[in-house]
């Protein structure tokens, strides 16, 4: 039976190495992420006020993000065992597929009646929520994963303000309406897309020595998932918990950017979405990158922990900053996405590839990834209903700043009960180990 081994990763059998295959990688799979978002979020850019033949109580810009957002969390659930049991073959086929598929929903999203368009963004989530589990499981399992999903990661903090800034120069620069403007987005970025999704095939395996380093990655299949959660249940509980509320206010961050910069006074300033993220990006860049110099896998575990426990309290302390007047609204804007995104990113890559490691047993963070992202986008649509029947008469800025210092309190709390617990069994596997 497994236990978190507080040795694993500390005399790995030589240092990182980032040879340029492996690079280019790590570029082409942020180049292959960034191409997806321009088939998930480019119609978040527009406002669908005033809908003609839409008389329902509920915002129709906010039943699309429901059907969309409920399409990804259907395929996450479905992820939890696909991803888990995946063995690598036909990865770039699979992408290309099924951003291929979403493509055809944004198509009928622009043609179809009122009705259908709705359905149809339930369909354009459903493929995309696969995609990054296949693109993750090139990076997992490496000595230099915290830099190559660091990358990667990076990708899904610039592109959604990226395709919204191209949606709304569509617009205004083109005229292309806001039904047709996702997919005619899309199109831009295909070239893109397939070249990188081509190269990000090429790229080799982990080594021997990754092997050595963050144990061997490999399908995980039923019996061994339930082990897993067993072990492990209570953390997790913990940490999934926190992601929730990370998922809940980063994706109403993103899909309301556009709701939130207009009640902040730039409306319509189309590079106002790439100009705040780039920041983000660089701060969560740097600090999860670092953590490939922590060598042994339960230091880098607790090092995540301080880091998403970080990220919350600046979620807090920044909105507090703004309402005081202390901080300009792009200030706020930067600093509380920065806090967002170093809370939230770990989740996606770096937390979990380090369990599996400092756990050493054979799997792939992949199922651990998408546990916790079917519960955060559960959750992120459970915050959109309660927006909109209860607390539909706030403006959307008011809202999020209340769910900002929300998320920051619980995210804290929660976050500090996980690490408190991995701790102890780190221990208890030192100490085992040392009795032995």
């Amino acid at each position: 039976m497994s236990t978190i081994d507080q040795t694993s990763g500390v005399t790995p059998p030589t240092r990182p190495r980032l040879d340029a295959p492996i690079l280019l990688g790590a570029v082409a799979a942020f180049c292959v992420y960034l191409s997806m978002f321009a088939f998930r979020k480019p119609f978040a850019a527009a406002a669908y006020d005033d809908v003609a033949g839409w008389s329902a109580a509920i915002d129709f810009k906010v039943v699309l993000v429901i059907a969309q957002v409920a399409g990804y969390a259907l395929a996450k659930m479905i992820g939890i065992k696909l991803i888990a049991e995946l063995d690598g073959r036909r990865r770039a086929a699979a992408i290309l597929g099924l951003i291929g598929a979403s493509w055809a929903a944004l198509v009928l999203f622009a043609v179809a009646p009122l009705w259908l368009k709705i359905l149809a963004l339930f369909l354009n989530g459903m493929p995309l929520g696969l995609i990054w589990g296949l693109v993750f499981s090139y990076m997992e399992g490496r000595r230099t994963s915290e830099l190559l999903n660091a990358i990667l990661c990076a990708s899904f903090i610039v592109s959604s303000g990226l395709v919204k800034s191209v949606a709304v120069w569509l617009m205004t620069s083109f005229s292309v309406s806001e039904w047709w403007m996702p997919a005619a987005t899309g199109v831009l970025f295909m070239p893109l897309l397939v070249g990188s999704t081509l190269l990000l095939a090429r790229m080799p395996p982990p080594d021997a020595a990754d092997v050595a380093a963050r144990t061997l990655r490999g399908p995980m299949f039923a019996d061994e998932r339930r082990a897993f959660l067993r072990r492990y249940g209570p953390g997790l509980a913990m940490l999934v918990g926190g992601y929730v509320l990370f998922t809940a206010l980063r994706d109403f961050r993103d899909n309301f950017a556009a709701e939130l910069w207009r009640e902040l006074g730039y409306q319509g300033v189309s590079g106002v979405f790439t100009a705040s993220e780039l920041p983000v990006a660089a701060i969560t860049l740097l600090a999860l990158a670092s953590l490939m110099t922590v060598r042994n896998n339960a230091r880098a575990l607790a090092a995540m922990h301080l880091i998403i426990g970080g990220g919350a309290a600046l979620i807090g302390a920044s909105t507090l900053a703004f309402q005081a007047g202390l901080l300009s609204p792009i200030g706020w804007m930067i600093a509380s996405g920065a806090g967002l995104y170093l809370a939230y990113t770990p989740f996606n890559a770096m937390l979990f590839d380090r369990l599996i490691a400092a756990a050493r047993q054979p799997g792939t963070a992949g199922f651990l990834i998408y546990v916790a992202d079917a519960a955060g986008y559960v959750g992120s649509i459970a915050l959109l209903l309660f927006r909109n029947l209860f607390t539909g008469d706030l403006p959307w800025l008011t809202f999020f700043e209340r769910g900002a210092l929300v998320t920051s309190v619980g995210g804290v709390v929660l976050t500090g009960i996980s690490a408190v617990y991995f701790a102890r069994r780190v221990r208890a596997a030192a100490h085992g180990a040392t009795s032995a």
